[in-house]
């Protein structure tokens, strides 16, 4: 098997035990950091390959239409973490676009392919995600909502990429007397 393959296959089933753990509240967001050059095995920020971002691409494409989500692509620490969603969801959620069009060495190729590939795309500043996938430690915590909970998976790493699966719960305020709407899970 074609290591791109390999990893296309690797996001496949780390989707899939997300699916398995977490239910997804359809129209809501799910944000994906990932940068092609961890998953090549070179430094953040100094390999981007869109050939990677390609194979990535579909099965997260397939997962968002399967589950009813926006995808928001975080780019990197050059376009300040800005996202590429498409104008839809960004009308649907009232975020203003902002004037940068993500490119491989600035914005990251993950982020420069959807950009290309998405319906009618625009870069948004921020969102607030129900959940995400985190593929070479890019940070998405800072676009995800407020009480992230973290998922455990089989797929540890995709390449030489650290991958983090995250989902949100709201917040649990109040004391002992308290009622929750959902259990509370350590």
């Amino acid at each position: 098997m074609e290591v791109v393959n390999l990893w296309k296959f690797e996001v496949e089933q780390l989707l899939a035990e997300m699916e398995d753990q977490t239910t997804f509240a359809p129209g809501s967001f799910f944000v994906v950091g990932c940068s092609t050059s961890e998953i090549a095995g070179k430094r953040i920020g100094t390999g981007g390959a869109l050939e990677v971002a390609e194979a990535l691409f579909g099965p997260l494409k397939a997962f968002a239409k399967k589950n009813g989500l926006f995808l928001a692509f975080q780019g990197c620490e050059h376009i300040n973490r800005a996202l590429t969603i498409e104008r839809q969801a960004a009308e649907k959620f009232g975020l203003e676009s902002v004037s940068v069009i993500p490119v491989v060495h600035a914005g990251g190729s993950m982020s420069a392919y959807a950009f290309e590939q998405l319906d009618d795309a625009v870069v948004v500043e921020a969102v607030r995600a129900n959940a995400g996938i985190d593929i070479g430690q890019t940070l998405i915590g800072m676009h995800l909502k407020q009480v992230a909970v973290p998922l455990r998976t089989s797929i540890k790493q995709i390449g030489d990429a650290v991958v983090t699966v995250a989902t949100t719960r709201p917040k649990l305020i109040g004391g002992e007397r308290a009622v929750y709407t959902q259990p509370v899970e350590d």
